[in-house]
Parts: C-alpha cells; structure tokens; sequence
C-alpha cells in the first residue's frame, strides 16, 4: 500500500497527542513503504536537528524495527548501550542526543503500517504511565486509518454498483440491494471521519447512490435521520442501527420518529419506502 499525503497526517497528528499526553519532548515516525519491509521515519516533532529525517528503519533493526517485528511496544533507557536491540542507527540517534527511546508499532488489520517513537535526552526510565499514554495514541492512529481504508473500499466499490444498478427498476434488484447496503454503509462510515474531504466525498457518494438528481421538493430531512432510515432500509434494528452509528438506541428511535412525522409515515416500513419515492435513499 502506498503511503499516501492523508495517511502522513494521521502520523503527525498521533505525535502531537504522543507529546501531549505522555511529556516527552521528543517524537517522530513513519509508515510502512509501500512493498517493503522498512518503515520511513517522514514526520517529527520537538526534535532539535533532520539527523532522522527520512531515515529507513528496517523490520528487525534497532528500536523501531523491532517494534514492528515484534508487532508490540518496545522501550529502551539508553538508546547507545542497550544490548536489547541491533545498533545500525546509533549515529543519527545520537546527533539528535536522544537516550530514553520508546517505539509502538500501529497495526491495522493485523498488519504492521508504521511506528510512533517517543524520546527523552536524559537516560531514564520511562514508565508504565508513559509507555500507555504512546500506545493510547498508536491505538488512536490505528482506527484513524482502519477507517480511511473502509471508506475508501466502500467509494471504490459503491461506483461500479451505481453505475450498474438498473435505471427504470430502482425498487427491485440485486444492483440495486447492493446499492442500498453500500449506501447504508457509507452513511454510517461518514460521522466517524474526522477529515473533513473525504467526509464531504462520502457524502457526495451517498448522494449518487441515492437519486441521480437528489431529493425531489418535499420534507427535508436532516443528515442524522437519514443515517438512521438508510440503516432501516437495510434492515437494522434500532439496536444494530445505534452501534453503526455509534448512538443510542433512544437517539436512533428518536430521529426515526421525526423523519417518519416529516414524511407523514405511521411505520418504518413506509417511511423507508417514501423516502426512496422522495429520493433520499435509493
């Protein structure tokens, strides 16, 4: 996978919380190249030189190589005499006058995607407060980029569902089932996304899955409760409905009973089915 600008950002980000929530005033990492088993140092914070600035730290080698292939946080009190670790990097480290080194691999899918490192100038022990802060925001990263990529797989496969889906039957239809789970699926996705664009082009998504023109004159109907009608259609419970979303189950029954009052709907079932007449669902 290649490491992308938004990726990047996800990584500098994790340092500034790194550096926040443990103290130390020192942070840096990088994801994995694209093919490779070496990750590359591209994003730092609070360091004083550029002594690691693109640095290739392969899996296996030194601090952060084996982190990853360890797949699990490792720390060492002074970076230039631990017997802990290989030496292949002692050079930049030291330019950089770091001693206390911890490395936590970001691991999506079971797969290794980067390493966040943290670091002190003094030899000292880091403790098991600081050690879970850096995991904390590694585990942070991880969902940040569990969710770029499910938003990315549900784009890629929603445009071939759209194009496909039968014109003069929108009622009817496996395209069009298809249609309507990936809808229900980007329309839960899209509230977690904290980047704002590719946010917006989820929700530009949906809207092609839902009618070619978008809604037709009548009840507006807002983003929430659209949410929860696209999971309805999809056959959700309210329960189901409120994990998607990541609400209650009070929430999801409430934006349900506005959006059937707005449609003029006396059931769910007729609420999904005047929606997709109106055209905010396909």
């Amino acid at each position: 996978m290649a490491v992308d600008s938004a990726d990047a950002a996800e990584i500098r980000s994790a340092l500034v919380r790194l550096r926040r929530t443990t103290g130390l005033p020192v942070a840096f990492g990088g994801l994995l190249e694209s093919g490779r088993r070496q990750v590359r140092i591209s994003e730092l914070s609070g360091t004083a030189t550029a002594a690691l600035s693109a640095l290739a730290v392969t899996s296996g080698n030194g601090l952060g190589g084996r982190a990853v292939a360890l797949c699990r946080p490792c720390a060492v009190t002074d970076y230039s005499v631990s017997r802990q670790i290989s030496h292949e990097y002692d050079l930049p480290v030291a330019v950089e006058g770091l001693r206390s080194v911890l490395a936590v691999p970001v691991v999506v899918r079971r797969r290794v995607r980067g390493v966040l490192y943290g670091a002190l100038r003094t030899a000292q022990p880091l403790g098991d407060r600081t050690l879970s802060a850096a995991v904390a925001a590694a585990r942070d990263t991880e969902q940040a980029l569990l969710l770029r990529d499910e938003a990315d797989e549900l784009l890629a496969a929603a445009a071939p569902r759209a194009a496909h889906a039968p014109a003069h039957d929108p009622a009817g239809g496996a395209a069009w089932e298809q249609v309507r789970e990936a809808h229900a699926a980007l329309r839960a996705l899209a509230p977690r996304i904290t980047d704002p664009a590719l946010r917006e082009e989820l929700l530009r998504a949906c809207g092609l899955l839902a009618a070619g023109t978008g809604p037709l004159p009548g009840p507006r109907l807002a983003p929430r409760e659209v949410d929860v009608l696209a999971c309805v259609a999809a056959g959700a419970t309210n329960g189901t409905a409120a994990e998607r979303l990541g609400v209650g189950p009070e929430t999801v029954k409430s934006y349900l009973r506005s959006a059937m009052r707005k449609l003029g709907a006396r059931t769910r079932t007729e609420a999904v089915a005047t929606a997709r007449r109106t055209g905010w669902l396909p």
